[in-house]
């Protein structure tokens, strides 16, 4: 789990995303979806086995994105990141309320939320706060 700091929906995670990889592509760069972290992972091998970055947006878990592979990233001040690069297809999720954390978080499999299908450009949205409580109520 990661808190998704800025971001106030998942259309709005994607249109970030979707601009970055924009960016990318002005600079001749491979286009990819990577979160650059501080930490590098002390749980790596299950991350690559199919594991995802699920995103908290807003104070609830909204969405995840498959884990492709980490890469190793110096910044400029010389200091060893981990870049998590991330599948570019983001997979919508039961809303669960989560309280604010610093880093991320490992999730169980049992404890992940289900899936609710993928995320499509346009895709209008019910507030976070309203998909957590339907979700609750087993609505959605």
């Amino acid at each position: 789990m990661k808190l998704c700091v800025g971001v106030e929906s998942v259309s709005h995670l994607a249109d970030f995303q979707r601009r970055r990889a924009e960016g990318q592509r002005a600079e001749g760069l491979p286009e990819m979806q990577r979160h650059v972290t501080r930490m590098w992972p002390k749980r790596a091998a299950e991350l690559l086995d199919g594991g995802s970055l699920y995103w908290v947006i807003k104070g609830h878990m909204l969405a995840r994105q498959g884990i492709l592979r980490l890469d190793e990233v110096i910044g400029e001040d010389g200091i060893r990141r981990c870049g998590i690069v991330l599948d570019p297809q983001i997979v919508l999720t039961e809303a669960f309320k989560k309280r604010p954390f610093q880093g991320w978080r490992y999730l169980q499999k049992a404890d992940a939320p289900k899936d609710t299908g993928l995320f499509q450009i346009g895709q209008e949205e019910l507030p976070s706060a309203l998909q957590a409580e339907l979700a609750a109520l087993g609505v959605l």
